[in-house]
């Protein structure tokens, strides 16, 4: 066996490991806690998690889904968290290979996980990660793809963007039909994917949130003026442009060449 071929399962096993501190992100931070202190404990009955209690998947695994001091149900979020992450590593190691540019996507895909399952259940995006994720996603492009210029671009573009759609919609409708959330959270798009990548994402998670919303139409699950969580659509769009947008873009390109 080569190391090539060991590596994503190793990155697969440490994006396990991320995927629970991931699982601390999403529950801690909406309720604006530290995420750091106090250390893992059941929600129910305030038990102190051994570390046999917090290996990924495992763990919960063993202990049936329940807390092992009070018997209440561990939510089935812990172990598909973690294993997204883990698949999401697995995958960025053997697309991407060694070097920045892996280092910036693995940061990215964390951050949009932590996204997509926050909108999804609370519908709100933190400011403590859209807005540092824009500064950390220039920086990265000074390191790798998709370089300081279109990184700069993707952050105008893509605040600037949701900005003027959301300001549109509220003069024609009066009322809210975005958030700033999505705003500065397209802007990180745009710091990490660059422009292009970043527009792909908007087409994509558009598309995506359409759909959604026709099905939801269509079963009587909700109107017209249902809040669809966007932030949810963005980091999907995201994830797959951050994987196949420029096989996409140089394939669209083609047409105009």
């Amino acid at each position: 066996m080569t190391a090539d071929s060991v590596l994503p399962w190793l990155a697969g096993a440490w994006g396990l490991a991320i995927g629970s501190f991931l699982n601390v992100c999403i529950f801690r931070l909406p309720a604006r806690v530290s995420v750091v202190v106090p250390p893992s404990r059941c929600p129910s009955c305030g038990h102190k998690l051994s570390w046999f209690e917090n290996i990924p998947v495992v763990s919960y695994l063993v202990l049936r889904a329940r807390c092992r001091a009070c018997g209440a149900p561990i939510s089935w979020q812990y172990p598909l968290i973690e294993i997204v992450t883990g698949v999401m590593f697995m995958a960025a190691v053997w697309w991407f290979g060694l070097g920045w540019l892996l280092v910036s996507r693995l940061v990215f895909l964390s951050a949009m996980i932590v996204l997509f399952a926050i909108d999804l259940r609370h519908h709100i995006l933190p400011n403590v990660i859209t807005l540092p994720g824009i500064i950390v996603g220039l920086a990265f492009s000074l390191l790798t793809e998709p370089g300081w210029m279109a990184s700069a671009i993707g952050i105008v573009a893509g605040g600037g963007a949701l900005w003027l759609i959301a300001e549109a919609y509220y003069r024609i409708r009066q009322e809210e039909g975005l958030g700033m959330g999505d705003v500065k959270m397209l802007a990180m798009i745009g710091a990490f994917l660059g422009w292009k990548l970043m527009l792909l994402t908007l087409v994509v998670s558009s598309f995506l949130g359409a759909l959604f919303g026709v099905a939801l139409i269509v079963s009587r699950r909700g109107g017209m003026k249902y809040a669809l969580p966007y932030g949810t659509f963005l980091a999907v769009g995201a994830a797959f442009a951050s994987f196949v947008g420029d096989a996409i873009v140089d394939w669209y390109a083609r047409f105009y060449v």
